[in-house]
């Protein structure tokens, strides 16, 4: 059976290639693709290439297929895993396998296993890890934002606070206290303000930083609470401290419990260092780029006051599983985060060109061939500028069945 898909071949080298797949192993699944979301994780393996920890060496001889926030359906399941799985299924995939013996993982690493693929093999070790996961959701778009919507349980969970008497810890953001998301309008910032909103312990306060004024307007809009007060900030042009003191009025002239940093940037983890109350919490969400990425904290407060660091990089299973309940539950709107589609024939040059194009998620329909198309720009007029104005622009099942519908196979 053959697979078309896009694969990485080395640094900056990504190519969509048409080949055969093995034959299926009584341990492995069969699968189409539908949908696969871009993150910025896949730009940084097209940049680094063999240098990134979870590719194989040799790249050139060995291509591995890209994409990692999945949704599809099984086609065939090996003997293994019959009792668990059946053809016909939707499926959501949990990349991160959290193994001790390989940092290998689907999306990265893997021959014939991706998301910017018509056909995959699904192997033993994802099953065996618990990361194939039914999806009920009623489109494919939302299955493919379970992992990053995992991403962002796996940080709100890894947030402590500790009983200074006892030095007991509790888990999770502080229910009813202030939270600051720094950075907080491009998608992964968004999915936190969702979850911020909507998840099992709620802030009293939550601000959101960002320099794009429309940005923020949009956010505000898609994102109210009758429950939480929300505040959009806008900090171009604002010094550091400047910064600092509008967030401590924002706050009510105090500091905050729980501080998410979407952004790697050192003068802002001290920054937002020197915003901690005492027994806060600092969450470094972003990925640093450098190896050496540093800044300065206050480990006199460390100390005294209680303040702590964590930080977080990808789901768990379990965070996979609640993603999609809650997305299938309709607790979270994910369509807000998507700011583009496209066909497989566009997800390479999509990928490499994240940062240019901006915007929020990028959404792949990996069966199908057609340009990108940026969801603000369709014409009104046209059949899917119909459909995305019958739900206020966002994407929705009834644009994804429109899409499935009228754009031509990958062949």
């Amino acid at each position: 059976m053959k697979s078309t898909g896009l694969r990485i071949h080395g640094k900056k080298d990504l190519r969509i290639d048409t080949f055969d797949l093995p034959d299926l192993k009584d341990d492995e699944i069969l699968a189409t693709v539908v949908s696969d979301t871009m993150c910025m994780s896949s730009w940084k393996l097209a940049m680094e290439g063999e240098d990134h920890k979870k590719t194989p060496d040799d790249l050139e001889n060995n291509p591995a297929m890209v994409g990692h926030e999945f949704s599809g359906k099984i086609l065939k399941v090996g003997k293994k895993w019959q009792d668990k799985y059946h053809a016909g299924q939707n499926y959501v995939i949990q990349p991160n396998l959290a193994r001790e013996d390989s940092p290998f993982v689907p999306g990265y690493s893997y021959p014939y296993i991706g998301g910017d693929a018509t056909k995959i093999i699904i192997p033993n070790e994802v099953m065996a890890m618990n990361c194939l996961i039914p999806f009920e959701g009623e489109a494919y778009y939302e299955g493919s934002l379970c992992e990053p919507v995992s991403c962002v349980i796996a940080a709100f969970r890894a947030q402590y606070h500790v009983n200074k008497h006892t030095y007991q810890p509790t888990m999770g953001i502080k229910d009813g206290g202030n939270l600051l998301i720094v950075g907080g309008t491009g998608p992964m910032g968004l999915l936190a303000v969702d979850y911020a909103l909507h998840g099992p312990k709620k802030p009293k306060k939550l601000v959101v930083t960002d320099m794009d004024q429309a940005k923020l307007d949009r956010a505000k809009k898609l994102y109210p609470s009758d429950e939480v007060e929300v505040e959009f900030l806008n900090v171009k042009g604002l010094s550091n401290e400047e910064q600092k003191n509008k967030l401590k009025e924002l706050a009510g002239n105090t500091g905050f419990d729980d501080i998410f940093l979407m952004i790697s940037v050192a003068p802002l983890v001290t920054m937002a260092d020197s915003l901690l109350n005492p027994d806060g919490c600092l969450n470094q969400f972003a990925g640093p780029m450098k190896k050496d990425f540093s800044a300065e904290i206050n480990f006199y407060n460390v100390h005294y006051n209680f303040t702590h660091i964590v930080g977080t990089s990808g789901g768990d299973a379990e965070n996979e599983a609640e993603a999609a309940q809650l997305i299938a539950d309709k607790k979270l709107d994910v369509s807000k985060v998507i700011t583009h589609v496209m066909g497989l024939d566009a997800a390479g040059e999509t990928t490499m060109d994240q940062p240019e194009i901006g915007g929020g998620k990028k959404l792949v329909y990996s069966s199908k061939k057609f340009d990108r198309i940026e969801l603000a720009k369709v014409d009104s007029k046209s059949e899917l500028g119909q459909i995305l104005e019958k739900h206020d622009g966002l994407w929705s099942k009834e644009a994804e069945d429109w899409i499935l519908q009228n754009k031509p196979d990958y062949e």
